[in-house]
């Protein structure tokens, strides 16, 4: 291959678009231009070519008054090999009109746009496929399709979602290895929908085909225990390109068909961090319809150009059967109307190429990764072929698409046709008989361990002792600013409160002192740590202010500082990333982030906690369910500021109820923490935990700076640890408690303010701020030491339908001694939940806290 900088003798440097100075426009010019802007409109794209090819204009050289038989001035550089304007625009179309065609119209850097000129034409003059390469790409193409119908002769109602008429995408993902090895990439981080998963698994990651078919079988023993469908599964393989071993995880992904998007290049992010200098590669396989009808995929193509968030450009693959899922979703050249249009948000050029040329597919492979290592930006190929069979190949497409399933049903195949055109001398009806016999032989010997579940993660770090000596150390660099940083009267204030706070073992700290304390102790003992979501630096509630601001008016004005970023000489990382105005995309990047990092403790803040809802997929299909059914661990801890205070429905509710509904065989960890020193002991557990597992918070709001209440003595963040259960240390005699509170969260201070205005001692108020897994053994254990207790309650300040108390219901009967009853105090259920009223919101809350507490005497 040629220099793309040389273009294989073509000089750009005149041409429009060049990386030099260009001349003034000449009619030669402007025809090469529109050739590279338009020429894709008359590419040889559509396999089954049922809509003519439109006309356009300028692709004409009369358009630009220029005569076929007029000779080359030879002075002019461009394209110096043709001799007369016809064979220039011989030479333009065979580039710009063949089976590859270039969409770069919406990248708006010059030396981009450029680069991608040089290397098509340096394809110009290239070398043909040697026959050992024809006959190499012919059997892979074979191998696909064989496998297709092995499953379909083998298990004729299995739905399989077949990759018929794209074949073309095992040789393109085998290129995108290739290549990428080529670049040092040994990391391949891989999404894709349903269709072609199976073939992927097989062909590409080289998963045993009798393995595959065991999975389909609805009688054998691994369809019976496996707990997700065949086409959702992913894994691990490992694969020898030129001697070196490239690791490809293929991302399961459920029925949501997008949203693996942001989880592969989550985990993308995360080996970038965590094996700094060392490239991976993120491709993602798409479907033509759900690329551009799925928003997940606008979000995350706008996320993922953000620091914080990139990692060096993703290659998409658009598997595009013209027809979406039932519904035609033809291209339409005249109107440049394509599938991958949203792509023109982040600038990525377009590689158009028709699925039946598996060469060109290959040229199109090497183009994406070329660009992908040379500019750190995304980029598409867009695979146009057809869809054999029907959606799940039980419909009959026919019946609403008769013309185009008429067309697809005379075309040959592409093994047929590729067959044909290699000159191969083994008959066709041959090599499908070895594909087969190979098939069930199992991998090839280029292949190594593969394996159907990702890696789990490892052993955290042991949690270092604390002392009040290294709690004063790490607040004072939490509170000194550097030389040039003039810190805002709000921060210094803070700064002075938490350096008092820390003077004493008997003073209190606060939520925001608190978190930071967790962070330094974790960052000095090496650990690393991941932070994002909206506002996160300053926090939503002006909660954190984990970075500073700089109020300077002159050169230093703006300087950011982020304290945690030194708290020791060989800490670990502090990462704090504001996200863009988005909750599907980027927590489903976190999840995925949380997945494949090994030493990271990985936190998302939601604005409020609401706002999740606009990622309940993610909550769903992977956070909850994630490692029961594929065995992702994950340790994410998802930070909800929840709270009713009268402030509307979308700004109070974290949906407590709708985690606890997905709750079950211990697959995340639900709090409600109650004090700062619970919050404290939350975030260090988390990072330390031997088997990852999510953690939900339902974080305080309205705690965090003016309750003094919540926040613990330094000494309890020194000798303590996070408690399921906390019980009444006002009680001074058990024997006089009749009734007991159960409550979570900052409900448990006004149940504990009206207790002391009416003086009771015959009500004792127990905090459960573990609710899953519920902590049953230990509130049991607190109850006995009330042997007179007759009525226990369980108080909450959420909705019945939204807070915990149907879930915790069973589990609190099996806790109440005998003769005592439990009733539930709660706000009735409604659809949206909190009051948008203050007045009524306190009118509310006093008639919860009196319930609750019951009637003097």
């Amino acid at each position: 291959m040629a220099d793309p900088g040389s273009a294989a003798g073509f000089d750009l440097s005149n041409a429009p678009g060049g990386p030099a100075t260009a001349l003034p426009l000449t009619p030669v010019t402007q025809l090469i231009d529109a050739y590279r802007e338009h020429g894709h409109r008359r590419a040889r794209l559509d396999p089954l070519a049922r809509v003519p090819l439109p006309d356009v204009p300028e692709l004409r050289l009369r358009f630009h008054g220029l005569d076929p038989a007029q000779k080359r001035d030879p002075a002019s550089a461009v394209l110096p090999t043709a001799t007369t304007m016809q064979e220039l625009e011989w030479q333009l179309k065979r580039v710009y009109c063949g089976t590859i065609g270039l969409d770069c119209g919406s990248v708006r850097k010059r030396q981009r746009r450029a680069w991608l000129y040089a290397r098509m034409e340096a394809e110009l003059p290239a070398p043909p496929l040697a026959p050992d390469q024809k006959r190499s790409l012919l059997r892979r193409l074979v191998a696909a399709e064989m496998w297709e119908r092995l499953v379909g002769g083998t298990f004729a109602h299995a739905k399989r979602f077949s990759l018929e008429g794209c074949e073309s995408l095992v040789p393109l993902l085998d290129t995108l290895v290739e290549e990428g090895a080529g670049h040092g990439v040994r990391q391949v981080f891989v999404g894709m929908p349903h269709r072609g998963r199976l073939n992927t698994l097989v062909n590409v990651m080289g998963f045993g085909a009798r393995g595959m078919l065991d999975r389909l079988d609805p009688d054998s023993d691994i369809a019976f225990t496996q707990r997700d469908l065949p086409y959702h599964l992913g894994g691990v393989a490992r694969r020898m390109v030129g001697g070196d071993e490239v690791a490809l995880v293929l991302a399961p992904n459920p029925s949501h068909l997008q949203s693996v998007y942001p989880v592969v290049c989550g985990m993308a992010r995360a080996h970038v961090d965590e094996h700094p200098g060392t490239p991976c590669l993120p491709v993602m396989v798409h479907g033509d319809a759900a690329f551009a009808g799925q928003g997940v995929v606008m979000e995350t193509l706008n996320l993922t150009r953000r620091s914080g968030y990139t990692a060096g450009g993703v290659v998409h693959v658009i598997v595009n059967n013209q027809i979406g899922f039932t519904t035609p979703n033809l291209m339409d050249v005249r109107a440049h109307d394509y599938c991958t249009d949203v792509t023109r948000m982040v600038d990525a050029p377009v590689l158009h190429v028709n699925a039946d040329d598996p060469e060109a597919v290959m040229r199109a492979a090497r183009i994406a990764i070329a660009y992908r290592m040379e500019h750190g930006a995304d980029i598409v190929i867009d695979l146009i072929g057809y869809r054999r069979l029907g959606h799940s190949e039980h419909d009959t497409p026919a019946v609403t698409q008769p013309a185009l399933h008429a067309a697809i049903a005379a075309h040959p195949t592409v093994t047929e046709l590729y067959h044909a055109a290699s000159a191969e001398p083994a008959r066709l009806a041959d090599l499908r008989d070895a594909a087969v016999r190979d098939l069930h032989a199992g991998p090839g010997a280029a292949w190594g361990e593969a394996d159907a579940s990702l890696p789990h993660g490892a052993a955290r770090r042991q949690l270092q002792p604390l002392s009040l000596q290294r709690v004063q150390a790490l607040t004072q660099t939490l509170t000194t600013p550097p030389n040039g940083v003039l810190l805002h009267d709000v921060v210094r204030g803070l700064c002075e409160r938490w350096r008092t706070a820390v003077s004493s073992d008997t003073h209190t700290v606060d939520w925001c002192l608190a978190e930071n304390l967790a962070h330094a102790t974790l960052l000095g003992d090496g650990q690393s740590i991941r932070l994002s979501g909206m506002d996160v630096g300053r926090g939503t509630f002006m909660h954190r202010h984990a970075v500073w601001h700089s109020q300077a008016t002159l050169s230093n004005e703006g300087r950011r500082y982020v304290p945690l970023q030194h708290v020791a000489p060989c800490q670990g990382t502090f990462d704090i990333v504001n996200s863009p105005l988005s909750e599907e995309a980027a927590l489903g990047f976190e999840y995925g982030y949380s997945v494949q990092t090994r030493s990271r403790l990985t936190l998302w803040e939601a604005q409020f906690g609401d706002f999740v809802n606009g990622a309940q997929v993610f909550i769903d299909q992977y956070i909850a369910s994630g490692e029961y059914k594929w065995g992702c661990q994950s340790a994410l801890a998802m930070l909800l500021p929840h709270g009713h205070e009268g402030v509307g429905p979308e700004h109070s509710n974290g949906f407590l109820g709708r985690f606890l509904q997905l709750c079950a065989d211990d697959n995340m960890r639900v709090v409600m923490p109650s004090t700062s020193g619970q919050w404290f002991h939350l975030l260090r557990e988390q990072a330390a935990l031997a088997t990852p597992k999510p953690l939900i918070v339902m974080s305080p709001k309205t705690q965090l700076h003016g309750n003094g209440r919540s926040h613990s003595r330094v000494q309890d963040l020194i000798d303590g640890c996070f408690m399921p259960v906390l019980t009444d240390a006002s009680v001074v005699d058990g024997q006089t408690v009749t009734r007991v509170v159960l409550c979570s969260g900052k409900f448990f201070y006004e149940l504990q303010a009206q207790r002391e205005r009416e003086a009771r001692t015959d009500v004792a108020l127990v905090r459960v701020d573990q609710l899953y897994p519920f902590p049953q053994e230990a509130l049991a254990a607190a109850l006995a030491a009330f042997p007179n207790l007759k009525e226990i309650v369980w108080a909450q300040e959420e909705d019945a339908n939204q807070g915990a108390w149907r879930f915790v219901r069973e589990a609190l009967e099996a806790c109440v001694p005998q003769g005592s009853r439990l009733t539930g105090v709660c706000r009735s259920a409604t659809p949206s939940g909190a009051h948008a009223s203050v007045r009524a919101h306190q009118a509310e809350q006093r008639r919860l806290v009196a319930a609750a507490l019951g009637a003097l005497g």
